[in-house]
């Protein structure tokens, strides 16, 4: 008897011991369920705030969407009486010249005047070679461009034209004298003609002049940046590129990483954020100016914020206290070239001029950048003083210095854009190539210059020694003949510096009729 009962009584705790473990594992299924099941619920809550969140979107888009539509229904009839008394007024003007013949009254032989001409004729050519013989008159002309685009009957089609032709004589092969300053000519065209609005760009391109700006741009692509004095991509031309794509409504007709690398590779352009705003990057601005953060363009990076409207999540203030700190670094005995200088006054100033455009003015009261340029500047003097005084004989060439060179002291102007002084401490970028143009454009967001893209005559303003997004750019090696069966003119002997004697149009015989 004494032996059973502690066999009875093990065999009991055994079998408890089991239902305890199996209380247990049942206790633990349990509350993952019960977990797993709350988890569900939130989520499918989130979810449904989100639809819910969305769909109140969409039907404000919706409703925003008819109303801009019944409104631009409402206003056809006043715009097309609009059309019709324009296209009255272009009509009795153009008789007007006609009859008028080369007998000009006084004030069509005015900047004025003689643009209006050649946007009523649909010259194009006429209106390059103009612009071209205008060169040392830009000021005016940017002044006067846009107001005398109202005389051209097919504004798409006129700077279509002028962009066919400039895209032609690039795919000559050949140099061609005076490209640079074609291709300012063009870009003043582009900038008058296309100004920015949206991302859907200009309402109302018909389809035929649509498919002729893709065929020409898709022509450009291939032979962006080459042509005389580029090293690659050039950022003038990059710019008239893409305000081209935008003028047109043409974005979905090209790669999106393409444009996207197109921006970010010339983000120190000062007009370059609104290109992108207006490219309709949406979500992905975010990310670009992340990259432009990374990559140490904190200048960059404030207008492009500013532009999308993300100040909130990229504060100006400390991404400019960023720049600044990176060039405090360097003390002025460690400045070892002009470059360095050049470089360093060159972000300063347009680190200025960013606060004044942002009015951050009482975010940066200590940091006195001021001090700092007048610093640099008389390093900069005295060192010019050494230079001058150590060389015995003066050369008669103009020097160009480079780095790694040896002799020759360089050029004082500071570099075209931000992105390249920030080469000066970035060991993945090229070094700034200083070129001869005045000081007033060399900061890339001065918005105070009414250019954009404003070059020297006798250097390739939009020339960058930068190949394509990482690398030299090699020119594409197909010329597109069929596409243009016409030889490319060159205007290599034309008089560019008669401004003094203005071009005024004769009529061609068949309009006299």
């Amino acid at each position: 008897m004494s032996t059973e009962y502690p066999e009875s009584l093990n065999k009991f705790f055994n079998e408890l011991e089991t239902r305890r473990t199996l209380l247990t594992t049942i206790t633990e299924t349990h509350n993952k369920l019960i977990n797993n099941f709350i988890s569900l619920d939130e989520t499918l809550t989130k979810k449904s705030q989100t639809l819910d969140t969305q769909m109140q979107n969409f039907k404000k888009h919706t409703e925003k969407t008819m109303e801009a539509l019944q409104s631009r229904e409402n206003d056809i009839p006043q715009k097309e009486v609009n059309l019709a008394g324009r296209v009255q007024n272009l009509k009795d003007s153009g008789i007007r010249y006609i009859e008028k013949g080369n007998n000009l009254d006084p004030e069509d032989e005015t900047t004025s005047g003689l643009l209006r001409i050649w946007f009523r004729r649909m010259d194009s050519t006429g209106l390059v070679k103009f612009l071209l013989a205008k060169r040392k008159e830009s000021v005016a002309v940017r002044a006067e461009i846009v107001a005398a685009t109202e005389e051209a009957v097919d504004l798409l089609g006129f700077v279509l034209d002028a962009v066919e032709e400039f895209v032609e004589l690039k795919l000559g092969g050949s140099k061609v004298k005076g490209m640079a300053d074609r291709r300012w000519a063009c870009g003043i065209l582009i900038q008058a003609g296309l100004p920015l609005r949206s991302s859907s760009g200009i309402t109302g391109v018909a389809t035929s002049v649509k498919e002729r700006a893709r065929k020409v741009l898709e022509v450009w692509k291939g032979v962006l940046g080459g042509g005389e004095g580029s090293g690659g991509v050039g950022s003038g031309e990059a710019t008239m590129f893409l305000q081209m794509v935008i003028g047109f409504g043409l974005k979905s007709e090209f790669d999106e990483e393409f444009l996207k690398q197109l921006v970010m590779e010339f983000a120190g352009r000062r007009e370059m954020a609104k290109l992108a705003v207006a490219l309709g990057f949406g979500d992905k601005m975010k990310d670009m100016i992340e990259e432009l953060v990374k990559t140490g363009k904190e200048i960059e990076a404030v207008y492009f914020a500013s532009e999308a409207g993300l100040t909130d999540q990229f504060s100006p203030v400390p991404l400019l206290k960023s720049s600044i700190k990176n060039f405090k670094k360097y003390p002025s005995k460690d400045i070892s070239s002009m470059d360095d200088i050049n470089n360093e006054l060159s972000v300063i100033r347009t680190i200025m001029k960013c606060i004044e455009d942002h009015k951050l003015e009482s975010h940066f009261t200590g940091d006195n950048l001021q001090k700092r340029v007048n610093e640099l500047e008389k390093i900069k003097s005295e060192r010019k003083r050494s230079g001058s005084t150590s060389t015995s004989k003066p050369s008669s060439k103009r020097h160009r210095n480079e780095r790694g060179s040896g002799g020759g002291i360089g050029s004082s102007r500071p570099p075209k854009s931000v992105r390249l002084a920030m080469a000066a401490r970035q060991r993945n970028y090229h070094p700034a190539l200083p070129t001869h143009q005045p000081a007033r454009y060399s900061a890339p967001y001065s918005y105070t210059n009414p250019s954009v893209y404003e070059s020297t005559p006798n250097a390739a303003a939009y020339g960058v020694a930068y190949g394509g997004y990482g690398g030299p750019a090699a020119q594409s090696p197909a010329r597109y003949g069929a596409q243009y069966a016409n030889p490319a003119q060159d205007y290599g002997g034309y008089d560019y510096g008669a401004a003094s004697a203005p071009l005024v149009p004769s009529y061609p015989a068949t309009y006299q009729h």
